[in-house]
């Protein structure tokens, strides 16, 4: 059976072939978020069924390709929608294409994802950038036998998302006229969104916004040493006391429309980068 490294060499050595730029920034284009991969100048997209050992998104507007080329003036890898672990997948699996992108050097990651609300402050369609978040996934990606190469046994997580890029974004936000807030993301396991009970609880324990995703790729993230930007788009709101039902149509509908939003701030951080 190969190793972990094994096959993250082999990935990584099959994207090789597609590019010869050395990409400076990870991007993960979450939920309905897809469309900031038009503005790439793409020199190769790759399927990630054609990828060795690369987990394959089944998610509804999760495209599943790994772009490479440059936007803003920057050498990029995206991923043009991600794995979950409610797929079935592991944590190691879901956090497998933040070890390829360490592979190739990448110092900076950028994850976006389309999350419920929690605050009440907070409206259907805001943009949060992510101060904190409580991983309840029952998982983590570090789980096993540590990579002394790739980072520390146990790596500190008391600054998880860097201060310097979120000052960044939200420069960058002003300038372009759009407002932003700033929350704690509880990432869950899901797929069953959150009862009444459950929202109450994540209130109390200081959560300001709820989803599936995003905080197995960040702890590799900052195990493997990069710089972690996060921002959220608020879907919909949780109430508990008045609930409203939510279907995932139309979570990406609100996340489709807020989207040139994000990819006007996105390129405007990576040129100041």
């Amino acid at each position: 059976m190969k190793t972990l490294r094994e096959k993250v060499e082999e990935a990584s050595s099959f994207v090789e072939t597609y590019t010869r730029r050395s990409p400076e920034v990870g991007i993960i284009l979450g939920t309905g978020l897809g469309g900031l991969s038009e503005k790439i100048q793409i020199d190769a997209s790759i399927d990630y069924g054609n990828i060795p050992h690369f987990p394959v998104s089944t998610v509804q507007s999760h495209h599943g390709r790994l772009l490479m080329g440059r936007l803003s003036g920057k050498a990029v890898m995206a991923m043009r929608g991600r794995c979950h672990l409610y797929e079935g997948y592991t944590a190691e699996e879901v956090s497998f294409p933040v070890r390829v992108m360490q592979s190739f050097g990448i110092k900076t990651l950028i994850v976006s994802n389309a999350a419920g609300g929690i605050n009440p402050r907070f409206i259907t369609g805001d943009i949060m950038l992510i101060a904190d978040h409580i991983n309840l996934s029952g998982s983590n990606p570090l789980i096993g036998p540590n990579i002394d190469e790739w980072g520390p046994r146990f790596p500190d997580m008391s600054q998880v998302y860097d201060r310097h890029l979120m000052a960044l974004t939200v420069d960058v936000s002003l300038r372009n006229g759009i407002p932003v807030q700033k929350g704690i993301y509880a990432g869950l396991r899901g797929p069953s969104l959150e009862t009444s009970a459950e929202t109450r609880f994540l209130k109390m324990i200081g959560a300001d916004a709820v989803g599936f995703s995003t905080v197995t790729e960040v702890i590799a993230a900052v195990h493997a040493g990069m710089r972690v930007l996060g921002i959220s788009i608020i879907t919909n709101i949780n109430l508990p006391d008045h609930p409203i039902p939510v279907s995932v149509d139309e979570i990406i509908a609100v996340a489709q429309e807020k989207a040139p939003m994000l990819e006007s701030i996105v390129t405007g951080v990576l040129r100041k980068l």
